[in-house]
């Protein structure tokens, strides 16, 4: 391909938005462009990968240089989402998961250079132009430019202010001409085009791909369970994850089975190649289309049924998953694998998602209802409440609501109850758990929080996105584990219960737990 026209149309197809269109011109005019890619190596990957691997298979097909950097550093300072022992078991995770999907695709790997950042990123140079961009970014424009990429807490991390410099430092020292990424990054790719001339280093170019809906209808997400195929998958589960998905009869718009197949499927078809309907002959038969915008005509007419949309989806997967899975049977990598993803282990019989990790999966928070309530002898402001948790019989549990609800509402009341905490004595009663309130000091105020509806005692409540794996038997009162969450957990605008924006839900019909009336207050 010698015309650089060409070239730009297959590095720019299926794109959101280019920033630094004009220099994009003026260098393809000139030269092959050098560009990078970066993957923080948290979660494991999964199927949605694909969509950045078949833009890398574009610009390696418009003659680009291109590198993948596996950011471990990153990594660690997004929120320590991966730990620091497990960082280099998970780049290598990546870096043979990302190689086997570019096999799967026939990209050849000669021609890509792979990179980890903590090669380069802990030398004396760059930790120098690390406390040069510290010395000219504001701490507002860093916050910005994280706000969709880092993951927000309510007490963040100064390294989570420091992951969008280092991600535009790396422009620099990738020695590229421009950065690919989602659009979820454009505040990053802003922040760069303005501070690395500062440094007296040269704007890059930043390519964006639109952020492809998960099966469920959202962002495709590592941590929600049922929006994202593993790559290692097997095809039941690919099956059972498709059958979920949300796929609306005519709905072109949030549909994630329809955006895989333009982002993925028709991008790595080859000249002369047809994507398949197969269906029943009374259902029309199959039927065979060249090109994404023929496919989603017929979709929103209702030509194409989401059931047979989603067969011919999950063919198609399976083809990509199938080389990927076979270069993945090897011992070493299937070794590799439990080690970077470590399954849930058993601690003095507790058994939780990641014995390093403080993840909500381990609060046992159940509905409860008060059968039974008095006041404490030795303690004005405290109840002494009978709570019926779905259990052989009903718990003791003390709390301090006395000044905020009379008795009378207390009796046959529903709760929302913390079970796991370690039992503690309170002025001579022993307490084996602790009622959730929205809770307020400046004026005091405290709101036990409203159950789900169609709740009753027993039923599991979970956290979105954290809702598989089994709670401790009881929370480590060294590790603070209660202190460390409780401190994310609060009520929104919306009255919802949330911890880090995850609404609080029913694991049983996954209505939600709200508030009565108080936005905004902390969860105690």
């Amino acid at each position: 391909m010698d015309n650089w026209q060409e070239k730009k149309t297959l590095i720019t197809r299926n794109l959101q938005e280019v920033l630094g269109d004009e220099r994009l011109t003026e260098i393809l005019k000139q030269r092959d462009l050098k560009i990078y890619w970066g993957t923080a190596t948290t979660g494991r990957p999964h199927v949605a990968y694909f969509v950045p691997m078949s833009k890398i298979a574009d610009f390696l097909n418009a003659g680009c240089e291109v590198t993948i950097l596996f950011a471990d550093l990153h990594a660690y300072l997004d929120n320590m989402k991966a730990p620091w022992e497990l960082l280099s078991l998970r780049t290598q995770y990546y870096e043979a998961a990302i190689k086997a999907m570019l096999t799967s695709i026939n990209v050849p790997l000669d021609k890509l250079k792979f990179v980890r950042g903590t090669e380069y990123q802990l030398s004396k140079e760059y930790t120098l132009d690390v406390y040069r961009m510290s010395s000219v970014i504001t701490d507002h424009d860093a916050r910005k430019a994280g706000a969709e990429v880092v993951k927000q807490v309510e007490h963040p991390l100064l390294s989570g202010l420091l992951y969008p410099g280092l991600q535009a430092l790396d422009e620099e020292y990738l020695k590229v001409d421009a950065q690919f990424g989602g659009v979820d990054q454009r505040k990053i790719f802003t922040m760069s085009e303005k501070y690395l001339p500062q440094l007296g280093y040269a704007k890059r170019v930043h390519l964006m791909n639109p952020m492809v809906p998960g099966l469920t209808g959202g962002k495709m997400s590592a941590s929600e369970e049922d929006s994202k195929i593993d790559l290692l998958d097997n095809p039941a589960n690919v099956k059972k994850k498709l059958k979920k998905a949300f796929c609306e009869p005519g709905n072109i718009t949030e549909n994630g089975v329809l955006s895989f197949t333009k982002h993925v499927v028709f991008p790595l078809m080859k000249a002369g190649e047809t994507f398949k309907i197969y269906r029943a002959e009374e259902h029309g038969g199959n039927a065979e289309y060249d090109n994404f915008e023929a496919l989603e005509a017929a979709f929103a007419k209702q030509d194409i049924h989401p059931g047979d949309l989603k067969a011919s989806v999950e063919q198609a997967i399976n083809k990509l998953l199938a080389p990927v899975q076979e270069i993945f049977k090897d011992p070493k990598l299937q070794e590799l694998t439990k080690k970077a993803y470590p399954p849930p282990v058993k601690v003095k019989g507790n058994v939780n998602s990641n014995s390093d990790e403080i993840s909500p999966v381990k609060l046992d928070i159940r509905v409860g209802r008060i059968v039974d309530v008095s006041r404490h002898p030795d303690a004005d402001a405290l109840y002494v409440e009978k709570i019926d948790l779905g259990e052989d019989e009903p718990r003791t549990i003390v709390s301090g609501l006395v000044n905020f609800v009379p008795i009378e509402e207390m009796q046959n009341r529903d709760v929302v109850v913390l079970c796991n905490l370690k039992p503690a004595k309170m002025r001579g009663v022993e307490s084996k758990g602790m009622v959730l309130c929205a809770s307020i000091d400046e004026p005091k105020q405290v709101e036990p929080l409203v159950v789900p509806k169609d709740s009753k005692p027993g039923d599991r409540i979970v956290i979105e996105g954290y809702e598989t794996g089994e709670p401790d038997d009881v929370l480590n009162p060294k590790k603070k584990v209660w202190e460390k969450l409780q401190v994310d957990l609060k009520t929104n605008d919306d009255l919802f219960a949330v911890w880090q924006g995850n609404k609080l839900i029913s694991k049983v019909n996954g209505n939600p737990v709200t508030s009565g009336s108080m936005k905004n207050a902390p969860i105690k």
